[in-house]
């Protein structure tokens, strides 16, 4: 084996042990951006959006998706999600965060299992826009993880805060 192929193999081996591959990142923001609404793509393995079409999850698992977590509460749901996204071999997780009200050390609890359970796992992160997904994210990384306010606040923008951000902050001040 040459230098040159040796080196290319370890530079393999070492985007396989990260679990995360350029060719999978372009190829996941470039299949899912022009067909989900608000999308964002804080990371390789993350997608996050606004509300989900039967179409779009076919798309999510034509992409590679392998974790969808829902966090609309029933009454905004127009099919049956679940069952779609099963179909499609899909794991499902639904935490209705229907506002402000739910953004709760309790439910950031469960958000923080679904996202253990399917660590290094493609997932996608929705709501109705995105916004209560960024709130989650923000939440968890100063509740759960201890990160400081700009850090945390950051991490939820990237994730899509927006129109919660001044409750998310307020709840950031309080000690957990």
């Amino acid at each position: 084996m040459s230098k040159d192929e040796a080196t290319s193999e370890n530079l393999s081996a070492d985007t396989k042990d990260e679990g995360v591959s350029e060719s999978a990142e372009i190829s996941l923001e470039a299949a899912l951006a022009p067909v989900l609404e608000n999308a964002k793509f804080p990371n390789a393995q993350t997608v996050v959006s606004g509300k989900l079409s039967a179409e779009q999850v076919v798309k999510a698992a034509e992409a590679g998706i392998e974790h969808i977590i829902n966090l609309q509460p029933e009454s905004e749901l127009s099919f049956d999600e679940r069952a779609a996204v099963e179909a499609q071999g899909i794991n499902y997780t639904h935490l209705p965060i229907a506002g402000a009200e739910d953004l709760k050390q309790v439910n950031l609890l469960e958000f923080d299992k679904a996202l253990r359970t399917h660590h290094g796992k493609k997932t996608l992160i929705h709501c109705g826009s995105g916004n209560r997904v960024g709130a989650c994210m923000a939440l968890r990384a100063g509740w759960l993880r201890g990160r400081k306010m700009d850090t945390a606040m950051q991490q939820g923008k990237e994730h899509g805060l927006t129109g919660l951000e001044e409750e998310v902050r307020m709840r950031l001040l309080v000690p957990r």
